[in-house]
């Protein structure tokens, strides 16, 4: 037996489980060399710049440190610390004047 055209409008398909957006925000983070923070699940945060990630892990590079792999399940939460990575800004000598 056929549901009702009501009931049937009424059942919704549920979202799509991938939308692709993940994919695109690591993407453009890696791109553009921006320092991340990564919380882990146990609480532990790590930071760095995403250098590569596929379906289920990504590598995060760091600055005197070794790189980690991390799985993507073991991810709570990423977060942008708000500067790209470079080099440092050389300040320039100190004129006689000035000293």
């Amino acid at each position: 037996m056929t549901l009702p055209l009501t009931a049937r409008r009424r059942a919704k398909t549920p979202p799509p489980g991938e939308t692709g957006q993940e994919a695109l925000y690591l993407r453009s983070l890696s791109d553009r060399q921006i320092t991340v923070t990564v919380k882990l699940r146990d609480g532990e945060k790590v930071r760095g710049w995403i250098e590569y990630f596929d379906d289920g892990m990504l590598r995060l590079t760091r600055e005197g440190k070794p790189n980690l792999f991390i799985y993507k399940h073991q991810i709570q939460t990423i977060t942008e610390v708000g500067r790209r990575r470079g080099p440092r800004p050389v300040s320039a000598p100190e004129s006689p004047e000035a000293v």
